[in-house]
């Protein structure tokens, strides 16, 4: 396995146990209330909850992608990254469709329960991001799991304002304008995954030639 410290890469922070608790502390929280809120974006019929849900899911998904790729090398650590910029992108794409098509009905949306669910998600989403704090600038992998438990506070924020607006508006155009955003932050963070991870994997790349800092694949 690589000595990836030479290219600015802490190793021993990645494969400490105080990141990997931060991990799993993101992977318990973000599963487990993704399916609450999901639950509770069809209650309230609000088309940013269930953003803000699949948010929650798929960030509890790929932070348990790059758990099991604390142990890899700087290479495949970068590629397990690049996959979760793909999955993003994808779910970006997902909520922007279906947000569409959701704009094309006239069925209103409960603005309390859409405020406590993304009240209470906000909440979760904030323990769970502050034991990330001290690792959002190692790796491509490390930046992605903080680039999703970022976008989740943001996702928070912009769904309790939706609901306020909902609330004082009668209208559910709030609503459809947050899961846009939250569709286009999806989006901006999955270019950023990707731009890190082509980065990460060049650098891994160009020392392959080199049979003391070959990368090899993780068993």
């Amino acid at each position: 396995m690589a000595d990836d410290d030479c290219c600015g890469v802490d190793e021993e922070q990645i494969r400490s146990a105080g990141y990997r608790r931060a991990l799993w502390i993101v992977v318990i929280l973000n599963v487990g209330y993704g399916v609450i809120e999901l639950f509770g974006g069809f209650l309230a019929n609000s088309q940013a909850l269930k953003a803000d849900a699949l948010d929650f899911l798929g960030d509890g998904s790929i932070t348990f992608l790059g758990l099991l790729a604390i142990g890899w090398s700087l290479a495949w650590r970068a590629r397990s990254a690049f996959i979760q910029g793909i999955f993003l992108g994808l779910l970006g794409l997902w909520v922007l469709g279906s947000t569409i098509l959701k704009s094309l009905t006239g069925t209103p949306v409960e603005a309390g329960l859409m405020g406590l669910f993304a009240f209470a998600a906000l909440i979760v989403n904030l323990v769970a991001v502050l034991p990330l704090l001290p690792y959002r600038d190692g790796d491509a992998n490390m930046r992605a799991v903080w680039l999703f438990s970022r976008n989740d506070a943001i996702g928070n924020a912009a769904v309790i304002i939706a609901a306020g607006l909902v609330a004082l508006t009668s209208t559910r155009w709030p609503d459809l304008i947050v899961a846009f955003l939250i569709a286009a932050l999806f989006l901006h963070s999955a270019w950023n995954i990707l731009r890190d991870a082509r980065g990460d994997i060049k650098v891994a790349t160009s020392r392959e030639t080199d049979p003391m800092t070959r990368e090899t694949k993780p068993e």
